[in-house]
C-alpha cells in the first residue's frame, strides 16, 4: 500500500473486515469498548472455519456465539454476501488521509522501534500487530514489551520472553520477508541501573530505555538516573524521555525536568538514539528538547510507541515533529533496513 493513504486489505474475508474496523477505530482513538467490541468478534470467529462463518451468516445465528453483536454480525453478513459492510465504508472515507504532515519522512521509514502486545499491556497478539506494520508499509517492527519491574503493564520475566521469542520466530516464518525484531522497553530504575539482567538484553535486538516512576524527582536526581541509564553498553535508544502527558485518558502531567545538556551528551557519547515518541498524549520530547537533542549531535528513531494495530499508523505525528524541527532524515535511524539497524546497534 502506498504511505499516507491508509486502506487495509479486506479481500471479502469477514475476519479482515472486522479487523480493519477496530484498527480505524483505534486510529481515531476510539473508546477501547468500541474497538474490544470488533476484535473480540474476529477472534471468536477465526476460531470457526470459513464455511461455518458463511453459513452462520446465511442464517442469522451470529449472534447466538459469544462474543458476537449485531454490529459486528452485520460486518460478517454484508462481507459474506459481497456487500461492503456500511460501517466498514464510513469509516474507510474517514481515513483516507495520514493523521498527521511530515509524510515525506514517514515515506522514509522502514520500521517502528517501540511496540507493545498483548503479553504485557497492549490489545492484540503479535502476530496482528507485525501484519498491520507490514500492510502499513514497514519492512521491519521491533516487539518491545515491558520488562518485569512494570508489573501495571505486566511486564515480562526473562523467562517469559524467551518464550516470546519462540512466537516471534513462527511470526517471522509465516509473514517473511518482513521481519519482526525481538526487542524490549527496559526501566531505567532510581539508581540508573535497567531492570533486565545483561545475559537476556545480549539476546535481543533493540533495548528501549525509559523512566516510569518518580517522575517528579528533583533535576538532579533524574539527570544522574537517566545518565546512567543511557550509559549502558546494551541500551539504544532513550524513550520518551520526559514522560509528559499532554492529553488523552490518563489525564495531563509535566515533563520531568533534567539536565538536558547532561543528558543528551550521554546520549551522544553512548550511541544512544533519541526517541521521537508519536503517541498523541505524549509527543515527546518537546520541541525544544528535540532541537536541543539535534545540536548535540544525537541520533533519533521516530517510534508509534504502540498498544495496538492501529496506533501503528500514528507514526506521522512523530514525522511531523522531526520535520518542523529540521531533524535530517539521515539522523533517524529507522529510515534504515533490518540489517543496517542491527548494523547500527553493534557499531560501538
Amino acid at each position: 500500500m502506498s504511505v499516507g493513504v491508509t486502506a487495509l486489505p479486506v479481500d471479502g474475508d469477514p475476519i479482515a473486515a472486522l479487523r480493519a474496523v477496530a484498527f480505524y477505530l483505534e486510529r481515531e482513538r476510539a473508546e477501547t469498548y468500541r474497538v474490544r467490541a470488533y476484535r473480540t468478534a474476529a477472534e471468536r470467529l477465526a476460531e470457526l472455519g470459513p464455511d461455518e462463518v458463511a453459513s452462520r451468516a446465511a442464517a442469522g445465528t451470529l449472534t447466538d456465539l459469544k462474543g458476537v453483536g449485531k454490529k459486528t454480525a452485520a460486518v460478517v453478513t454484508d462481507v459474506v454476501a459481497g456487500r461492503t459492510p456500511e460501517t466498514l465504508a464510513e469509516l474507510e472515507s474517514r481515513h483516507t488521509e495520514p493523521v498527521a504532515g511530515g509524510i515525506a519522512l514517514r515515506e522514509l521509514l522502514r520500521g517502528d522501534c517501540h511496540t507493545h502486545s498483548m503479553w504485557s499491556d497492549g490489545g492484540s497478539d503479535i502476530l496482528e500487530m507485525a501484519r498491520t506494520a507490514r500492510d502499513l508499509g514497514h519492512s521491519w517492527m521491533v516487539l518491545t514489551d515491558h520488562s518485569e519491574n512494570l508489573t501495571v503493564a505486566n511486564g515480562l520475566s526473562p523467562d517469559r520472553r524467551r518464550r516470546q521469542f519462540d512466537v516471534i520466530a513462527e511470526v517471522n516464518e509465516e509473514l517473511a520477508p518482513f521481519r519482526l525484531l525481538r526487542g524490549i522497553e527496559v526501566d531505567i530504575l532510581e539508581d540508573g541501573s535497567i531492570d533486565a539482567p545483561d545475559d537476556l538484553l545480549s539476546e535481543l535486538d533493540l533495548v528501549v530505555a525509559s523512566v516510569h516512576s518518580k517522575l517528579r524527582s528533583p533535576s538532579e536526581e533524574m539527570t544522574a538516573r537517566m545518565v546512567c541509564g543511557v550509559s549502558h553498553p546494551l541500551v539504544d535508544v532513550l524513550g520518551h524521555c520526559t514522560g509528559r502527558l499532554v492529553t488523552g485518558g490518563r489525564g495531563t502531567r509535566p515533563p520531568s525536568t533534567f539536565d538536558a545538556e547532561a543528558v543528551f551528551d550521554a546520549c551522544l557519547e553512548n550511541g544512544v538514539a533519541v526517541e521521537i515518541n508519536s503517541r498523541p498524549e505524549r509527543l515527546d520530547p518537546p520541541r525544544d528538547l528535540l532541537r536541543q537533542a539535534l545540536e548535540a549531535g544525537c541520533e533519533f528513531v521516530v517510534d508509534t510507541d504502540a498498544h495496538a494495530p492501529g496506533q501503528l499508523d500514528w507514526q506521522p505525528y512523530g514525522c511531523e515533529r522531526a520535520v518542523e524541527c529540521e531533524v535530517p532524515a539521515d539522523k533517524v535511524v529507522n529510515t534504515r533496513s533490518a540489517d543496517d539497524l542491527l548494523a547500527w546497534r553493534t557499531r560501538l
